[in-house]
């Protein structure tokens, strides 16, 4: 059980990242063919087909093995319209001023800015009450300090471009913590699902209202799209709600932040890029703010130990000395 858990809060954030770090390319290479809500439209549209299919297969799995017991409780649906309303509104938000910032940026600084949602997830964080570890803090330093390396080859003059990709981080640090909320409520695939049909149809919207789509341009980036689609968004997006159950926030988002290492040496590896020293540094610092994040507080190594936690068995002294009040 608890390998399953380190599996699920571990390794599906890296399979995300390196996921969406490979995908860059093809979100990168159709911003030369369609605009921003006819790519995302077009894409989620997709991803919301595939993950509809697994949805069902999952459901009719669950009713195999459990029978009456697999039946939604109350207001579960209620549920579910309210989760994909809030977290797909976020991810559109995110996603088209992502492609449109893309648009007039460089990949690195648009990678840069996008990843600052390490730094603004906790900060949120906390207004919410969730406490993050000092070690959490120099983690998320580290990895903003590598992610300065690994991108920024230029100088760092603010661009429209730069603005539309900060808005985008914003709304990406808001998904992860409504994420981080719905998880317990809802089945993950059902609100990824969910997720997805609200974005391709806020999208949809947004490409007949302000852009001029053709069958062609479509045509033009299809195998952009199905990747993105399937993978990148069907995949990488539910693999991100399955991970975030029962995770911290903060931790997760340090794990997509890989997302920008994965980007460079797929590059590298792929398109024959050459990654300078400087770079090569930015990735070992990102390396080790996840490596840090991944070591336990002195409280978790005692609860892992089966030891008790000294607060909670200080706490049960003081209730058994303090007399029970009589009414």
């Amino acid at each position: 059980m608890q390998k399953t858990k380190f599996i699920r809060q571990n390794v599906f954030p890296i399979l995300a990242a390196f996921i969406w770090g490979t995908a860059f390319v093809a979100q990168s290479v159709s911003t030369d063919f369609v605009q921003p809500f006819t790519f995302n439209a077009a894409r989620f549209s997709v991803a919301f087909v595939f993950t509809l299919g697994l949805a069902a297969l999952f459901r009719a799995r669950r009713k195999r093995d459990f029978g009456e017991q697999a039946k939604p409780r109350p207001h579960y649906r209620r549920e579910l319209l309210l989760s994909g309303l809030c977290c797909g509104a976020a991810l559109t938000l995110g996603t088209n001023l992502q492609q449109r910032g893309l648009e007039t940026t460089t990949s690195g600084k648009a990678g840069f800015i996008t990843a600052l949602y390490i730094v603004i997830v906790p900060i949120l964080g906390i207004f919410l009450k969730k406490k993050v570890r000092k070690e959490i803090w120099a983690s998320v330093a580290l990895a903003v300090a590598g992610l300065y390396f690994l991108c920024i080859r230029e100088g760092f003059s603010v661009s429209e471009g730069d603005f539309f990709m900060f808005l985008c981080s914003l709304c990406f640090s808001a998904h992860i913590l409504m994420i981080d909320y719905f998880t317990g409520k809802v089945d993950g695939v059902e609100l990824s699902c969910a997720q997805f049909l609200v974005v391709s149809v806020f999208s949809a919207i947004g490409m007949l209202a302000g852009e001029q789509p053709s069958w062609e341009a479509l045509r033009l980036c299809v195998w952009p799209i199905l990747y993105v689609g399937i993978f990148s968004s069907g995949v990488a997006y539910t693999l991100q709600i399955l991970a975030q159950r029962d995770s911290n926030p903060t931790v997760v988002s340090l794990l997509l932040s890989l997302e920008a290492v994965f980007a460079a040496l797929a590059g590298a590896l792929l398109l024959g890029d050459r990654m300078s020293g400087r770079e090569y540094f930015g990735c070992g610092l990102m390396l080790t703010a996840v490596v840090l994040a991944q070591i336990p507080s002195r409280a978790e190594k005692a609860l892992s130990a089966g030891e008790p936690d000294k607060t909670a068995v200080l706490s049960s002294e003081e209730n058994e000395q303090t007399p029970a009040r009589e009414d």
